[in-house]
């Protein structure tokens, strides 16, 4: 999986097409067309949409423009959430393309984070990075790291290059051959149908007798409401396939992938499923 430069490269350049439309009360001094643009999952939204703004903004009177914000359906959207977990979140069962509104004013201050300039999106990028990190390797890989090579992490995300990316990102997903694993997967579960933001807590992928923890393991122990427990129990004495485990449709992070079957171990995620995962490190469920 680790030299698997097809796979890793098809989930880098995964895309949503999206339109882009101006919201109806923002003042234009002429018809705002709407803007299309195909969107990395893996990317920010603040972070690839300067072609967005600059269109837009062409149409407004300047003192109308303020700090942009966008919102789907009513709901705006958290820049800080990877774009694909944004579309899987509330768009997933949409027609493409993905019909997204931008807004200049009326800033949502209790929903959203400000977003003022790119420093700001590489701050909370590196956050992610070392919390990871700290699960997988009591910080031990970041903090060996030079600053330049978290530098080159930043500008193959910002600039969209895959080998600039990748050269350094192995580092992160690597253990000590004397090592089983990693000490706890990174990962956060998000439920479109709770307040609650997300779901995080401390999980071993090897359990206390050895035996690997699968993706049931961990539903079933961090959020069961998604499991349906008689099913899981048969699965457990009779190794079934998970198709019968899930209650209601868990939609995960990587869609194309094999991450729909929670009889997956976690290790695996947590390893090889990484390479596929999002660029701060982090499993999203």
């Amino acid at each position: 999986m680790t030299d698997d430069k097809d796979v890793l490269r098809d989930v880098w350049f995964g895309r949503i097409p999206t339109c882009f439309t101006l919201y109806q009360d923002e003042i234009t001094e002429r018809e705002a067309e709407p803007y299309y643009l195909l969107l990395p999952r893996i990317s920010y939204l603040t972070l690839v949409t300067d072609k967005v703004k600059k269109h837009f903004q062409k149409v407004m009177r300047q003192d109308e423009v303020n700090e942009i914000w966008f919102e789907y359906e009513g709901t705006p959207l958290k820049w800080h959430y990877p774009i694909g977990l944004l579309f899987d979140l509330h768009a997933s069962n949409t027609a493409l393309p993905w019909s997204i509104t931008v807004h200049f004013k009326n800033f949502p201050e209790k929903d959203l984070l400000h977003c003022h300039s790119k420093d700001v999106i590489e701050a909370h990028f590196m956050a992610s990075i070392k919390e990871a990190d700290a699960l997988k390797h009591k910080s031990q890989v970041i903090n060996e790291m030079q600053k330049k090579d978290h530098k080159q992490l930043w500008m193959g995300l910002q600039n969209d290059k895959f080998e600039q990316f990748w050269a350094i990102n192995r580092k992160l997903m690597e253990y000590p051959p004397e090592d089983s694993g990693f000490r706890y997967i990174p990962f956060r579960i998000y439920q479109a149908t709770t307040e609650r933001p997300f779901i995080q807590k401390l999980f071993r992928p090897i359990a206390s007798g050895g035996q690997m923890h699968t993706l049931g393991d961990l539903l079933k122990d961090v959020c069961p409401s998604a499991i349906d427990h008689e099913a899981y129990s048969v699965w457990k004495s009779q190794a079934c396939t998970s198709e019968i485990l899930c209650r209601r449709k868990v939609v995960y992070f990587i869609r194309e992938q094999s991450a729909s079957r929670t009889t997956i171990e976690l290790q695996f995620l947590g390893v090889s499923m990484c390479y596929l995962m999002v660029t701060d490190r982090m499993l999203w469920i």
